[in-house]
Parts: C-alpha cells; sequence; structure tokens
C-alpha cells in the first residue's frame, strides 16, 4: 500500500500556484524545499524520506522516513509503512469530512521535515482535497491566505496558531482546525476560536513515532488530552502510570541504528506518564524530563502548564540544573510583562512550595524554535 495523489487532488504553493501530479524523479531522499517537488515525489516514489539528506535512502516497498519532534534532543529518523499513514486518513476523512464530494480546503503552514505539515499534505492529496502549502509566508500573510483561498481545514501546532492570531482577523470558512505538536492552553484556544469563530478546534496527543493517540474538542474536561483515537488502545503501567499504546498506526522503528525497536507485542512506550480517569487521559510529563527534588518527583511540564495560564505571559518553558543540596533547581523561562515578575514568584511558590518552584525568572526577547514548531529546550539551557 502507497501514498496516491487522488485524481481530484490539487495542491497550491504559497503564491498560489496550482500544481498536478507529476511522475517519480528516482530520488528516495527528497529536500524538503520546493514543497511541490517533494510532495510529487512522495505520492510517486516506493519509498522515500524528507529531511537528515546526508543519511542513506530508505529502501522497501511502501516504507517512508520522518523526523522526530527532537524538543530535547537531536531529531531520530524513523522508519514507518505507508500503511499506518493511510490508515488514519480514513478516519479523519469521516472526522473532518476530507474528500473530493465535500470540496475540502486544506493548508499547512510549516516545512514538510515536521511531520505534522507532512501528514496534513499528503492526507490531503490522497484524500483528494485542494491542498495549500503555506510554508515561506509571514504568519499575517499567512492568515490572509486562509481567507481569500476560503480554506476549511488547519493543520498547525500552537506555536504557529499563536502568531496566525496576532494578525486580528477571522477566517469564517475554517470548519476545523487540527492542532498537533503540542497541548493548547485554554487561554490561547479561546483566541484561536475567535479566529476561527464556525470551526471546531480538535486537538490530539502523539508523536511521531505513534501519529495519533487522543483527541479532544469542546466538551474535554480542563487538563486532559483527550480520548483514545478511534482504534487506539491505552495502557497505564506500573505506580506512576507509564502510558503505553497499540494501534495500527504506529511506526516500525528508529532507522539507521538511532535506538532500539518502538515497543514489544506491538505495543509502545510513549516515554511519558499520565492517568485514565472517566475515560480522559491526563499527561503528567515526559521520563526524560522528570527530575528529583528534595526527593520528590517533578515533571517540568506541571509548572510550564500553570505558567501558561498566567495573564500577561505569552510563553513559557521550564530547564533544570543540578544542585548540591536539592538534587536539582527549576529555571522559568518566559515572554511576557516583566513587570508580574514578584506577583508570578510569589504564584508559583504558593502552587508548589518553596523547594520547588522556579529558583530563577529569565525574561527573554527571543525564543527558540525547533522546525516542529516546539520550543528548542536545548537552545534555552545553552544561554540566558
Amino acid at each position: 500500500m502507497r501514498f496516491r495523489w487522488h485524481p481530484a487532488a490539487r495542491l497550491v504553493d504559497a503564491a498560489g500556484q496550482g500544481h498536478d501530479a507529476a511522475a517519480w524523479s528516482g530520488a528516495r531522499v527528497l529536500p524538503d524545499r520546493p514543497a511541490v517537488a517533494a510532495l510529487q515525489d512522495a505520492c510517486a516514489a516506493p519509498a522515500f524520506r524528507i529531511g537528515a539528506e546526508e543519511a542513506p535512502a530508505p529502501l522497501g516497498d511502501g516504507v517512508f522516513e520522518t523526523l522526530s519532534g527532537g524538543t530535547s534532543g537531536a531529531p531520530k529518523r524513523i522508519l514507518r509503512q505507508h500503511a499506518s499513514w493511510i490508515a488514519s486518513f480514513s478516519v479523519n476523512a469521516a472526522l473532518f469530512d476530507i474528500g473530493p464530494h465535500l470540496c475540502a480546503r486544506v493548508a499547512v503552514l510549516g516545512r514538510l521535515v515536521h511531520s505534522l505539515a507532512l501528514y496534513g499534505a499528503l492526507e490531503g492529496l490522497h484524500l483528494g482535497a485542494e491542498v495549500h502549502l503555506l510554508d515561506g509566508l509571514r504568519p499575517d500573510r499567512q492568515a490572509q491566505a486562509l481567507n481569500a483561498r476560503q480554506i476549511t481545514l488547519l493543520y498547525a501546532t500552537p506555536a504557529q496558531l499563536r502568531l496566525l492570531v496576532e494578525a486580528a482577523t477571522t477566517v469564517p470558512s475554517l470548519r476545523c482546525v487540527l492542532v498537533g505538536g503540542a497541548m493548547l492552553d485554554a487561554p490561547s484556544r479561546a483566541l484561536v476560536q475567535d479566529f476561527a469563530p464556525n470551526a471546531q478546534i480538535r486537538v490530539f496527543y502523539g508523536a511521531a513515532e505513534t501519529s495519533f493517540l487522543t483527541l479532544a474538542d469542546a466538551q474535554t474536561p480542563e487538563g486532559s488530552v483527550g480520548r483514545a483515537y478511534p482504534q487506539v488502545e491505552l495502557d497505564l503501567r506500573g505506580a506512576m502510570g507509564e502510558i503505553w499504546a497499540r494501534s495500527p498506526y504506529l511506526a516500525t522503528a528508529y532507522a539507521g541504528g538511532q535506538g532500539g525497536g518502538l515497543g514489544s507485542d506491538g505495543w509502545v512506550n510513549t516515554g511519558e506518564y499520565g492517568a485514565l480517569r472517566n475515560g480522559y487521559l491526563y499527561l503528567m510529563g515526559r521520563a526524560g524530563r522528570m527530575v528529583k527534588i528534595a526527593d520528590q518527583t517533578v515533571f517540568p511540564e506541571a509548572v510550564e502548564a500553570f505558567l501558561a495560564l498566567q495573564s500577561g505571559i505569552s510563553r513559557a518553558a521550564i530547564t533544570t540544573e543540578a544542585d548540591p543540596k536539592r538534587g536539582h533547581i527549576l529555571i522559568a523561562h518566559l515572554q511576557g510583562n516583566r513587570a508580574l515578575a514578584p506577583d508570578l514568584t510569589a504564584a508559583l511558590r504558593a502552587r508548589f512550595g518553596p523547594m520547588i518552584a522556579p529558583r530563577r525568572l529569565i525574561w527573554r526577547a527571543d525564543w527558540p524554535l525547533l522546525p516542529s514548531g516546539k520550543t528548542d529546550l536545548r537552545a534555552l539551557e545553552g544561554g540566558e
């Protein structure tokens, strides 16, 4: 089973120029720019990879490689079957009205090296939608293009959406905004709803290795990442609730000897901890970011979520440092109103206690981002 370019599909670049399918060029390692050529090859090649152009080409039929998000480390090459994404294409066709007879117009904002943009573009072409590639445009121009082209479905990360809503416009044509890559906090969700007043906002939790795991909607309780996506099984193991998943959408392995297998007996360890309550999944944090502070297990994500809800804070991230007395200390990196620092420090101490509350607040004019749109934590650790 391979990706296809549906006869009714149409691809439109950032300049508004339309493109049709093309014969395979023979390349298996595809630069993600120009994106049109990459997608034409991806829909015709037996095997391909976009990104990591220096590595050997993937071999086989109906396989491809994508890259992990790389939030706290170098991105890994992930080997997949085309069928693992095609299985969710048919689910999303029904959930989000994607197909030629539905006049779906799909837009992606980022580079194809980010798996969310690659997924959204390939899904639209496979199902016969009109796909618009808006990478390379400023956020305000992207917002104008969404309006002018009457886009109905948008794939975006929370970071991309925060930039879009600053354009101070609305896009009434949008009927669905599908958000991936990170959680969308309540204040940002309200801004996105104002930006797309007629759209349902659906946020999914997953990773490049797993694809969709859960899907949240307007009825999802605050703090939850939603219920299991169709055909996904979740199993929380151990005293802390280590999240394991099984589904038709999982990747095959890490490519190029970049780690062991992704799981056993069809199950994958997501590397995160959480809890299931009334069918809804609540995340605690990633195993790789968990630290001990004064003999207490601390997930930096909990502090980040608290900071994201504070008025006057536009961005927040937590890094850690070793500390001989406490084991570790937390450092908060922030964008927003610096005058809030005393009140913010008091609120953090009241919520988390003086031992766990960040020891320093670092206010940043810049904010380092990965190609996926996520915060580059390693860059934050590298300097103040």
